[in-house]
């Protein structure tokens, strides 16, 4: 199998160059040092909270659903998790359905809306050598029967499928320049074949990382988008999906087109109203703040909680967005850089601050220390 590296060891976004990140570690807990499960609570008045999992890299049952005992008990209703195609499909034509099983039923009883990412490139379909994320044109057609059996095979269960991860960096296209033309070629061919599998499922465009950038390692995000509906991406895709994360800035701060906030996510909804597209929905698949000690991209544990929370709230306000997810709930392993430190619940499932922050925002508590009064 190939290794799911996260996309937050990516330079999210401000650098507009690429970080590298050790592969995650083999750690792995013994099943009896786990912490009892909570009580899945009811009471969620917050719909639109949502988080990315990180199921994928995990192989233990129990774990798994301990994470999403936790997800559904901090009050989220939506989950991203990938679902690559190299797992699922290392040898041509024979699909293991084995692990995804175990994931969509998880959080299918967990009554969680499953938002499934679709892509990472089994060997047989690229040169060899090259990336996981090479897709070529010649191998479109063998990723789009992928997306069919998977659709079909999670009918009922599955709502939405995200078709690839920011292709507007080069890292996430296989090494070679972002070219919207293309992605949108990709969509083409995975569009009316679904929908004729599923009916009912949800097509989601690829999340487009927030960048500034105007060279062949990163294409801005805003430009990218534009592009693909100048090539007849519109009619491609049913929800548009966006990464938006915060860095440093608050969650309250304005959009700019010069600027990377978690409001980015507002100017991409502008083009899509400039294409005439306003009557489809936004997820968000991934944003966030990380508050890594020594990181420059990275806010203080405090400033953390408060940002989430805002953004959270400021989701409610949005009706065009159907859901926002924060990335990352929890890593299967430590990873010891700066991915650590974007979790919700350490990987020994001990819950950080902001969990319990989300928990009660999510449950329409009042945050700690407040006593309803001015």
């Amino acid at each position: 199998m190939h290794t799911f590296w996260s996309p937050a060891r990516r330079a999210i976004v401000a650098t507009l160059v690429l970080l590298t990140v050790a592969c995650p570690t083999s750690y792995l807990m013994h099943e009896q040092s786990l912490p009892p499960a909570p009580h899945v609570p009811t009471g969620v008045v917050q719909h639109k909270v949502g988080v990315h999992t990180r199921l994928a890299d995990e192989v233990e049952r129990v774990k798994i659903e301990r994470s999403l005992d936790m997800v559904a008990d901090m009050g989220a209703t939506w989950i991203v998790e990938l679902f690559p195609w190299a797992y699922a499909e290392q040898q041509q034509g024979h699909l293991n359905w084995d692990h995804a099983d175990i994931v969509v039923n998880a959080a299918a009883e967990r009554h969680l809306h499953i938002i499934a990412r679709l892509d990472l490139v089994p060997d047989w379909a690229r040169p060899e050598g090259s990336s996981s994320r090479l897709l070529l044109p010649s191998s479109y057609n063998a990723y789009a029967r992928y997306v069919e059996e998977f659709v079909r095979h999670f009918q009922g269960k599955v709502e939405y499928v995200v078709i690839w991860n920011e292709p507007n960096l080069s890292f996430e296209w296989g090494y070679r320049p972002p070219d919207p033309t293309a992605y949108t070629a990709l969509l083409r061919a995975v569009y009316a074949r679904t929908k004729a599998a599923n009916p009912n499922v949800q097509i989601v465009s690829a999340g487009l990382a927030p960048n500034l950038g105007q060279g062949t390692a990163a294409m801005n995000d805003l430009t990218y988008l534009e592009q693909m509906y100048a090539a007849g991406a519109g009619s491609l895709f049913d929800v548009l999906g966006a990464h938006s994360y915060g860095l440093t800035r608050p969650a309250t701060e304005p959009a700019g087109a010069d600027r990377l906030n978690f409001q980015r996510v507002a100017l991409h909804r502008a083009v899509m109203e400039r294409y005439g597209d306003a009557g489809k929905a936004v997820i968000v698949l991934e944003t966030g703040w990380n508050d890594a000690p020594r990181w420059t991209n990275a806010v203080r544990p405090a400033q953390r909680v408060i940002y989430t929370v805002q953004a959270y709230e400021q989701a409610e306000a949005w009706p065009w967005l159907r859901a926002l997810n924060v990335f990352e709930f929890r890593l299967p392993a430590r990873e010891d850089n700066v991915n650590d430190y974007f979790t919700f619940v350490h990987f020994d499932f001990t819950p950080r601050a902001v969990y319990d922050a989300v928990r009660r925002y999510a449950h329409g508590e009042p945050p700690v220390g407040d006593t309803g009064t001015p």
